[in-house]
């Protein structure tokens, strides 16, 4: 377990809305514990899985059990798929995330090869969906979670991510009067993903 750079952190999740993409993934998953430890004012968990989602939640409210101000964070599942436009707008305007931690992705890689349409629709796809969303939406930050797979990509999901890096890019540079920072980070090999 990483320990987050609290000063880095502070600013954007401290009394504040934050939605993790693909929170009942194991990127995902770390990253809503960490969140959650420096205390938003709402933490909204979304995943296309009903277990995954079921799980995180069960585990993150038992954790906020724990706090002292227990009462003041909201947690907020949210059921649907990154690649869905019109649900996203809608848990962006009615929740207002002040950060994106978009985490979800399709991770391992021989099913990513076995099955390239559905890992492309997802991974960049479904990043440039939500991306577009938290523009039109002012989110103050957007950070994409990539991968170490996605320098120099030898298979789909590395290329698929590599391609959602370019994307991300683009679409930040060409929205110059949008509220939204970018921000791109790569994870090494990550366990149970």
């Amino acid at each position: 377990q990483v320990e987050p750079d609290r000063n880095l952190l502070e600013k954007n999740i401290i009394n504040r809305s934050v939605l993790v993409t693909g929170a009942g993934g194991s990127i995902g998953q770390e990253i809503c514990k960490q969140v959650l430890q420096l205390e938003p004012s709402k933490l909204l968990l979304l995943d296309n899985s009903e277990f995954a989602l079921y799980s995180i939640h069960s585990e993150i409210e038992k954790i906020k059990s724990n706090f002292r101000n227990n009462h003041k964070i909201e947690i907020i599942p949210l059921l649907g798929s990154v690649q869905d436009n019109k649900f996203l707008l809608n848990a962006m305007k009615n929740h207002k995330p002040d950060t994106v931690y978009h985490a979800a992705a399709f991770k391992h890689v021989p099913l990513v090869e076995f099955n390239f349409i559905e890992g492309i629709k997802n991974n960049l796809f479904g990043t440039i969906t939500t991306l577009n969303c938290a523009i039109e939406n002012n989110v103050s930050n957007f950070v994409l979670i990539s991968t170490d797979k996605a320098v120099r990509p030898t298979n789909i999901m590395g290329a698929s991510k590599r391609l959602a890096e370019l994307c991300s890019q683009a679409i930040s540079e060409s929205s110059q009067n949008s509220k939204t920072k970018t921000s791109i980070v790569r994870f090494g090999n990550v366990i149970g993903s």
